[in-house]
């Protein structure tokens, strides 16, 4: 089954949210890139500044960083119709301190920051649902704060299970312990006693 290209979906997204007319959705068709990303290849990569919103139309994304000892950090993951990028950079215009990069092969929906500001300001609704999308993450950074200095490594995944159900069959297990802030071997630990009660 195809569901049509990563432009279609974005705009089956868009209008599952809000009312655009015949003339918006060409102006948003009008500036919406789409690209392919094979599995393991960056859509960013640090040290680079990142310079679009991008919208995920099929596959998953992850976002990345590594520390001075090698150690990589999942920052969040992006499959369908989730958004994703570095806001930091875009806005500041700084090199990216993280990599984005394919869990699967990916096709996304990349629009420049200057023609997505200009969409915001021809389409009112579309900048009210830019600023609810930006809101709700506001709140899940701020739980996923709460949750990563106050709950134990078993209720960490727990919460991450419950939270992300499609997300955790679809990634390898090291991902999800590096995302919710623990080592693999504990994330192993943790399913082999709950596997056993």
């Amino acid at each position: 089954m195809n569901p049509g290209t990563a432009i279609d979906q974005f705009i089956q997204y868009l209008t599952a949210k809000i009312t655009l007319s015949a003339d918006e959705l060409a102006q948003i068709r009008q500036v919406a890139i789409q690209k392919k990303i094979r599995k393991r290849q960056l859509l960013l990569q640090e040290g680079d500044v990142w310079r679009y919103n991008a919208f995920v139309g099929h596959g998953f994304l992850r976002t990345y960083s590594i520390d001075n000892k090698g150690n990589e950090h999942i920052l969040n993951f992006s499959p369908e119709n989730y958004w994703s990028g570095d806001r930091e950079s875009l806005t500041t215009g700084n090199p990216s301190r993280f990599n984005i990069e394919a869990i699967e092969d990916t096709d996304v929906v990349l629009i420049t920051k200057e023609n997505f500001e200009q969409l915001c300001r021809n389409i009112p609704q579309l900048n009210d649902l830019v600023n609810a999308i930006l809101h709700k993450s506001f709140v899940v950074s701020q739980d996923r704060i709460h949750a990563g200095i106050s709950l134990s490594a078993e209720e960490k995944y727990q919460k991450f299970l419950n939270q992300y159900p499609q997300i955790a069959n679809r990634v390898p297990q090291h991902m999800i312990a590096s995302y919710i802030g623990i080592t693999p071997e504990t994330l192993t630990r943790i399913r082999r006693s709950s596997a056993g009660k």
